[in-house]
């Protein structure tokens, strides 16, 4: 035990304030975060959709965490009174962590409330990862209204991409508050052949699996990849992992396709390290991306990926890979059906990709930025002074 973790008296309390706490992008690096604090901190999670939980799954077993059933809702119409019950719960604790738009209501409330609590307010840090279907193409005003408002007292604004630190900066008057951490994962661990199998899925000779991994949701628009995958050979499968809303409009959509006895739908799957090598390629079909971490990872295990050109995905690639990042619906149908078709070409945008991920997506940067982050949030504060000890 370092000298640090002595001088820390009592673990640090974080109180993470969520849209959703169904397992995604932002809740898995969520979760990774949680879980290399170790016994350092102390969580207490509040979602603005109560039951949508499907993340704590994925938190290691020794790791305290809380969802209290008797904290003020994140969610419901605005209100003096609620935003007063928010901000007085958030001063029990040295650091709160608020995520996307759902979350913006606690943002708000320590906005409201912030220079009546000021002795005993800890500091905000929001993470913004992405947009709805409601927002994909063009922010709502009231909304961007409301972040500018909300975001002034926020310590800092945490984005993964180019686009939202544009957004961020320019829409929602952040400035130099604004922090771009690109998504990073234990790329090493991706290296190996499948550990387990995905249920309901078992290879044919001769077939091609394209994968996907998102939450089930309109914004990622599903039943536009099981369109595509449709005009596809016989031999060519889809594997969506994830669980959310659209489950039911996807496997209507394969039906009336007749891609329903091609598809294959297991729901959540923690640990992607461990079986994403099943796939050949990854698709995404997505209205509206940022830095979708499955790209990260799909890249870490030698896949190539086939996307619509959204967010920072064709950055994101390697040069063997962006040519497959399409402008149009006709150009993503045709990077399927050329992807499919050449094992050859599949294995060498794979490697290139692999490479890619190793050199800039590997976890020790992400991790090193985000400790750096949380230490300059908590210096000074109460009890620890600056002694955030960091991650494992």
């Amino acid at each position: 035990m370092s000298a640090a973790e002595l001088e820390t008296p009592w673990p640090i309390r974080i109180l993470h304030l969520h849209s959703s706490f169904s397992l995604g992008g932002k809740e898995a690096r969520a979760v990774r975060l949680m879980n290399l604090m170790g016994g350092r901190a102390h969580h207490t999670i509040l979602s603005a959709v109560p039951d949508a939980l499907g993340a704590r799954d994925a938190i290691d077993p020794g790791i305290v965490v809380d969802f209290p059933k008797d904290a003020p809702p994140l969610h419901g119409k605005p209100s003096l009174a609620r935003y007063r019950a928010l901000a007085d719960y958030m001063t029990r604790f040295e650091l709160v962590l608020s995520y996307n738009w759902g979350a913006m209501d606690g943002v708000m409330a320590r906005r409201v409330h912030v220079s009546r609590l000021w002795h005993s307010m800890p500091a905000l840090i929001h993470h913004e990862d992405g947009f709805n279907e409601d927002e994909s193409v063009r922010r709502n005003w009231k909304r961007n209204l409301f972040r500018r408002l909300a975001l002034r007292t926020a310590q800092s604004v945490v984005v993964p991409s180019t686009l939202l630190e544009r957004i961020a900066s320019d829409e929602w008057g952040a400035g130099d508050r604004v922090e771009m951490i690109r998504n990073g994962i234990e790329t090493a661990r991706y290296a190996g052949r499948p550990s387990i199998s995905i249920p309901g899925f078992s290879r044919r000779e001769g077939e091609v699996v394209i994968g996907t991994v998102a939450g089930l949701r309109r914004v990622k628009d599903l039943p536009r990849l099981v369109r595509a995958v449709a005009t596809l050979p016989q031999n060519v499968r889809l594997v969506i992992v994830g669980e959310g809303p659209e489950y039911e409009a996807i496997r209507g959509e394969a039906a009336a396709c007749g891609l329903a006895d091609r598809l294959v739908m297991p729901g959540f799957m923690a640990d992607p390290a461990c079986w994403i090598g099943h796939f050949d390629l990854l698709a995404l079909s997505s209205q509206s991306e940022q830095m979708p971490i499955a790209v990260v990872e799909a890249m870490a295990a030698g896949l190539p990926v086939v996307s619509p050109g959204v967010g920072d995905v064709a950055a994101m690639v390697s040069d063997a890979n962006r040519p497959y990042v399409a402008p149009d619906e006709v150009a993503f149908r045709a990077a399927l059906a050329q992807m499919t078709e050449s094992a050859a070409l599949r294995a060498d945008v794979g490697a290139e990709n692999r490479r890619v991920a190793a050199e800039r997506f590997d976890e020790s940067n992400m991790v090193g930025a985000y400790e750096k982050l949380y230490a300059r949030a908590l210096e000074g504060f109460g009890p620890f002074g600056g002694g955030w000890v960091g991650f494992d």
